[in-house]
């Protein structure tokens, strides 16, 4: 069959809604922009850990620190689900893992920025997985079914993360007055980075136009954003907390809220590494990673040992 065929068999399954798999012909292009999404994605869950954990052994009470150790956990495993998809496209793992550690791949921008307080764990449960639910629903429809049917359970996951965030900032909104000071502050610093999650603008995105033809995507950068500030300004206003946006007002003509300029110099300056925690990240991923090593190849050695022995009782068994 041509490629020319083989193209067209491929456009008419995305038409369609039938998901590609592994061992489908596709083009060359569609198997990259899924590599880079997916591992970037990948990427982001894993290196999402370390603002969290930072707050492990400092979280108010024995409830809040089984909670968050549990969410951290989830986002180790959500990366391994994610890393697990990327490999069927035909990448390895430890390319993926060698390419963030030496800052050639990128991860989501919002976790270059710093947690200063207790109230920074509940901004990130309720903005940060609120925007990545927004998003990673869509993906649950996504064109390609290894990441499709990773994202339905990690959606799941992604709804207790952002109800125990904004749990968090319920309890410190109605606690005392430097309570809810400490919950207004966390907002005030996670608001605009939350908004530049979804990435730039449209007109400025490289990726968006085709990933949509394809599927992969099914919302645009904007389309995903406007979402968001429409479902997060009325879960601020019951909390009684307020979004740092003067420009933020109800528009009954588009029937949603229109929302300030975006500074999206410091988005692309912490995009290209020089964000006030990029570094930070790097370091404690390369350390950790280095310090792994043993524990890697002890695995592999016990793996191995067991692959020997299960030979050795096939070998008598047949004998």
């Amino acid at each position: 069959m041509s490629e020319s065929s083989m193209l067209k068999r491929f456009e008419d399954k995305i038409q369609r809604e039938i998901k590609i798999e592994p061992r489908d012909w596709m083009p060359d292009e569609y198997r990259k922009t899924l590599v880079r999404q997916i591992s970037q994605h990948a990427h982001s869950e894993i290196v999402g850990m370390l603002p969290e954990g930072n707050w492990v052994t400092r979280a108010p009470s024995m409830r809040r620190k089984v909670a968050l150790i549990a969410k951290v956990q989830d986002e180790a495993g959500h990366g391994l689900y994610l890393y697990s998809a990327a490999e069927t496209l035909g990448t390895s793992r430890k390319e993926m893992i060698d390419d963030l550690h030496s800052g050639k791949a990128k991860y989501s921008s919002i976790f270059n920025y710093p947690t200063l307080s207790w109230a920074d764990i509940g901004a990130i449960g309720w903005l940060v997985d609120g925007a990545a639910i927004i998003n990673q629903v869509m993906l649950c429809r996504t064109s390609y079914g290894p990441y499709a049917r990773a994202m339905v359970r990690i959606c799941k996951e992604e709804s207790f993360h952002q109800r125990q965030g904004y749990e968090i900032m319920l309890t410190l909104a109605r606690g005392s007055e430097e309570q809810k000071a400490m919950a207004q502050d966390a907002l005030n610093r996670w608001w605009w980075p939350s908004l530049m999650m979804f990435g730039p603008p449209d007109h400025e995105s490289k990726h968006s136009a085709q990933s949509m033809a394809w599927k992969i995507k099914r919302k645009s950068n904007d389309e995903l954003r406007q979402s968001f500030v429409d479902a997060t300004v009325p879960q601020a206003k019951l909390i009684d907390l307020v979004i740092p946006d003067p420009d933020l007002k109800w528009n009954e003509d588009r029937g949603h809220y229109d929302f300030g300029e975006i500074d999206w110099e410091e988005f692309w300056n912490v995009v290209k590494g020089n964000g006030p925690c990029n570094k930070q990240r790097l370091e404690a991923r390369n350390k950790a990673h280095d310090e792994g090593k043993w524990v890697r190849e002890a695995a592999a050695a016990f793996a191995e040992k067991q692959a020997t022995r299960r030979k050795d009782v096939q070998q008598k068994i047949a004998s």
